[in-house]
């Protein structure tokens, strides 16, 4: 077992010191592992490719998806042309379709590659790596170039002296993705911007970590007042302020683990459960809880209270402040739902558990598809005024139920077992498509876990039902069932424990837009449902961990752990899953992570965001990951091939090459681009024809 703790190059010399031919098998795999590695699309500054926003008039072979917007595009135009004055119309002719290859590399998708950047702990190259025969005529043609490209002098040297020693230094390991034989790849450009799938078309994705050390993290949410703040409760009755650079407030915004009715039990489902910002948060400082309690010793409740800021501190509640809206009586220990949200119509929705045990015994027909009752209910109350029977809430006027004899007035859908998790689409960025949407995963009891979207009225068919199938034959085959069926379920083979999740809406990973993303707590898997829009299906794609080669990006991981509480979504909209190795109270073990998609990202400055400033009373707690990195990291100091050992660190911006174009005085500079006129190299420059013409 001892040889598990090696490292890979530990191991090859352990076990073949004394078998050379044995040693150099296995070094040429390891070093083709290696290789492998790194071999995906990545940008110079570490991040993924993306689709310029404008039109590249210069290096326009990489306008579709790469590394460049017309910022960069302008620069690369502006020293190429600088160099073009130095070679004269001669030296333009001859070499200027070959420096413009040369230098629009930066733009390719594969510029982390084409540089040696994929580490950012060391340097990154001079030159873009180029293939020996395309060298080889750059350096007949254009050798006189070089000094003009690189400043390096071993690459200097090399250039006077030696043809071959110099396409040598230039030239890669790994000639697929040297430069023209990277272009001319179809495996490497066939899916280039699309999310990573495996051979089982499951879609790899990677994290990030955001915060640890979480006791049974059960929900992260922000406050929707432009603070960019998120707030993440325990199931002890502690919530945290996390701020928008990854630091938490030392204190606690809120502390009701004295209330709070919770034990240190492996699974116990009772606690601090649901939490919701007043859409008006900003300027009325309202929130409201949802949480298990005990009344007399003996009697259990969920209660649902709405509380304020502190008018001192807005990272603080006011714990004088609690008004208790709603207390429902439960029957049993499990089962107690747990959701708070806000629809787009300004209204609390409140989502109740059965009452627990197996099979929903209470009463008849149980519970859930009992309206007189509150429990296995979705209800919505008006939260900004009291009734006139003394409720602190008003009834919605256009509550379902609200003129039918026994039903409870509050219930706005029934048929719920216990929904765990349930959230609001923001809709589509550009159309605004399935806006106010709810969706809710509902644990099932022995075979099927479901994703439903809530509808006013609505019959979700526990216990007649248990995801498309019939669990209590009797109540299935009643003709007034009239049940809404789920978008989606699954057996128990998957998971047993859904986890509900997010329409993704967020910015910085365009791809994922649209797809529901959510898991299984049991199992520990992620899945999403993409949507038909025509005929309003869904689709399952299941979500994997991108292996080493597509998470290799830095403070990506590949790795999360299994027990999936609840997922959230920031005030951008980027998306994040909540999880821990032993799910009891007291274990700090709980993990937040965000989704990254490594193969595209959005063009940069579309996600830009201006916070409103914090005022933080008292200390700040800063960050410090945990979680491993997903990639083998080289030694921080490495002499490269063209002799650069300056080592970088992460908090370095990444190196670029010596010869980077110089920067703009105009942030977003417009090319000039009236008609191309045939001419000299100065012609052609002043009519603001940037591609050269064929020497």
């Amino acid at each position: 077992m001892g040889n598990f703790l090696l490292t890979p190059a530990e191991w090859i010399l352990k076990v073949s010191i004394s078998h050379p031919v044995r040693r150099l098998i296995l070094t040429m795999i390891f070093l083709t592992s290696l290789r492998q590695t790194f071999s995906h699309p990545q940008c110079l500054d570490y991040q993924p490719p993306f689709k310029p926003f404008a039109h590249l008039e210069f290096c326009n072979q990489y306008e579709k998806f790469g590394c460049c917007d017309q910022k960069n595009d302008n620069l690369i135009a502006e020293r190429y042309w600088d160099i073009m004055d130095l070679l004269g119309d001669e030296g333009y002719e001859l070499c200027g379709n070959l420096v413009k290859d040369i230098l629009c590399q930066e733009c390719s998708p594969y510029a982390a590659h084409l540089y040696d950047a994929e580490d950012p702990y060391t340097p990154v190259r001079h030159l873009p790596g180029l293939c020996f025969t395309y060298c080889s005529d750059f350096h007949i043609k254009c050798h006189f170039v070089v000094k003009y490209l690189t400043d390096s002098k071993i690459l200097l040297q090399s250039c006077d002296q030696d043809r071959l020693r110099f396409c040598n230094l230039i030239n890669l390991a790994d000639q697929d993705y040297c430069y023209p034989n990277v272009v001319k790849n179809n495996d490497l450009y066939s899916n280039l911007g699309k999310v990573v799938e495996d051979p089982k078309g499951c879609l790899q994705l990677c994290l990030t970590e955001v915060a640890n050390g979480l006791r049974n993290p059960v929900l992260m949410l922000h406050s929707g007042d432009d603070t960019y703040r998120m707030f993440v409760a325990e199931q002890l009755g502690f919530v945290w302020v996390f701020l928008r650079d990854g630091s938490r407030v030392e204190h606690p915004f809120l502390d009701l683990s004295g209330d709070v009715l919770t034990t240190p039990w492996l699974g116990d489902e009772r606690g601090f459960l649901g939490m919701a910002f007043h859409p008006q948060h900003r300027n009325n400082g309202r929130f409201f809880i949802y949480y298990s309690i005990l009344v007399n010793s003996q009697l259990e409740k969920i209660r649902i209270s709405e509380m304020k800021v502190s008018a001192h501190d807005m990272n603080m509640a006011d714990p004088n402040s609690e008004r208790i809206l709603l207390e429902i009586e439960e029957p049993a220990a499990n089962h107690n739902g747990g959701q708070l949200l806000f629809g787009l119509d300004g209204y609390l929705y409140i989502f109740t558990g059965d009452g627990g045990k197996a099979g929903d015994p209470f009463g008849n027909f149980g519970n859930s598809q009992n309206k007189s009752t509150l429990l296995g209910k979705v209800l919505r109350i008006d939260v900004d005024g009291s009734s006139e029977d003394g409720k602190p809430y008003k009834i919605p006027p256009d509550n379902p139920f609200i003129n039918q004899p026994d039903a409870r007035p509050e219930v706005y859908a029934f048929g719920v077992r216990n929904m765990w998790r349930c959230s609001v689409d923001r809709g589509h960025p550009v159309s605004s498509y399935g806006r106010g949407r709810i969706f809710c995963g509902d644990v099932g009891q022995n075979r099927y876990e479901e994703i439903d979207i809530i509808v006013k009225g609505g019959n979700y068919g526990w216990r007649a039902k248990e995801g498309f199938e019939c669990f209590d034959i009797k109540l299935c085959q009643n003709s007034s069932l009239d049940d809404i069926l789920p978008i989606y379920a699954y057996g128990h083979d998957v998971g047993k424990s859904v986890t509900g999740g997010y329409v993704y809406r967020g910015c910085q990973s365009p791809n994922l837009n649209g797809l529901y993303i959510f898991g299984d707590f049991m199992s520990g898997r992620l899945m999403a449902l993409e949507e038909d829009s025509s005929s309003g299906s869904w689709k399952e794609r299941n979500v994997c961990m991108g292996d080493v080669q597509t998470c290799s990006f830095p403070d990506l991981i590949n790795h999360h752990h299994k027990f999936i509480i609840s997922f959230a979504e920031d005030e951008s909209g980027e998306l994040y899953f909540l999880a821990t190795s032993y799910p009891n109270t007291i274990s700090p073990f709980g993990t937040i992570y965000k989704f990254m998609d490594p193969s595209r990202r959005a063009p940069p400055g579309k996600c830009k965001i201006k916070p409103r400033p914090v005022k933080v009373k008292g200390k700040k707690v800063p960050f410090v990951p945990r979680e491993c990195k997903s990639f083998i990291t080289a030694k921080k100091t490495k002499k490269t091939k063209e002799g650069k050992v300056k080592p970088k660190t992460k908090a370095q911006s990444p190196q670029k090459p010596v010869a980077r174009p110089r920067e703009s005085d105009n942030e977003t500079k417009q090319p000039v681009t009236p008609k191309p006129q045939k001419g000299s190299r100065q012609q052609q420059k002043a009519a603001g024809k940037l591609t050269p013409n064929k020497g």
